[in-house]
């Protein structure tokens, strides 16, 4: 997510460890205080989310050459122009990484699919936000799942030193009772249930998957060369006209709760 600092899972009111949970956070913590002091609108605000929630029966979309090589060409060119002090370093000792989100050149990319996007999922989309991630030696990406900002996620492999496989489970409902031990990171990849399957990107290619409804993680980067690296490009979209449902700090005045400013956690 965009800007996302970090959830400490040691704060006794975060309910869930991984990356990218504060959405959900606030969307359970919502619906327990309007059940509470509000419960003649409870109805209306859980049913106006459904719309962002994955369609049981979608399946992870594999894509050759997104992108025309004249395209790609200028996608690495453009790697290679980003200054070092433009990258978001915040998450390179958890995942081996430095970020940059919504680049000027990426977002006319992202327009450009997005009604490609629309097609392949079956339902009319807008650009939400993308990122571009250049993974390292220490590359890894714990078990997780997104916010709802990323509902359909785009994951574009521009070059890597090897194959590194994303691992992506079956659609499932948003977890709001997920409950977890020190242990849960082997705990959900372990899970059967959550039958993961593992996609091997080559450059060019691209994943289109339900990055809120679905658990994603990559394994620890391979130690095949000197160099291990992975440059990934993520764009994400939500269903058009959802946008002030997706950011938890709108939902005060959306639904009318003044409460709600005051739970919620917009990052």
């Amino acid at each position: 997510m965009k800007n996302d600092k970090r959830i400490n899972k040691n704060n006794k009111n975060i309910h869930f460890p991984w990356y990218d949970s504060y959405w959900l956070y606030s969307f359970v913590e919502a619906k327990k205080l309007i059940l509470n002091k509000y419960p003649e609108k409870y109805q209306f605000f859980t049913e106006s989310f459904e719309i962002l929630k994955t369609n049981q029966n979608f399946k992870v979309l594999e894509l050759e050459n997104l992108f025309s090589q004249e395209d790609l060409n200028h996608i690495k060119q453009r790697i290679r122009e980003i200054k070092q002090e433009e990258f978001e370093k915040y998450e390179f000792f958890d995942f081996g990484r430095i970020i940059k989100h919504d680049d000027s050149f990426f977002n006319k990319l992202q327009e450009k699919i997005c009604d490609l996007v629309s097609e392949k999922v079956g339902e009319e989309v807008e650009c939400s936000y993308n990122f571009l991630s250049l993974y390292n030696n220490f590359g890894i990406l714990n078990p997780h799942i997104d916010a709802v900002p990323a509902k359909w996620t785009v994951d574009l492999c521009v070059e890597q030193s090897a194959i590194w496989p994303i691992y992506l489970s079956k659609i499932i409902p948003w977890p709001e009772d997920f409950m977890f031990s020190e242990n849960w990171i082997e705990e959900v990849k372990n899970n059967d249930a959550n039958e993961f399957k593992a996609y091997n990107l080559a450059p060019g290619n691209a994943l289109i998957f339900g990055g809120s409804s679905q658990w994603h993680f990559r394994n620890r980067i391979e130690n095949q060369s000197k160099s291990n690296f992975c440059n990934l490009l993520f764009f994400h979209f939500i269903p058009k006209g959802t946008k002030d449902l997706c950011y938890p700090k709108k939902w005060a005045d959306l639904f009318e709760i003044p409460e709600l400013k005051d739970i919620v956690i917009d990052l």
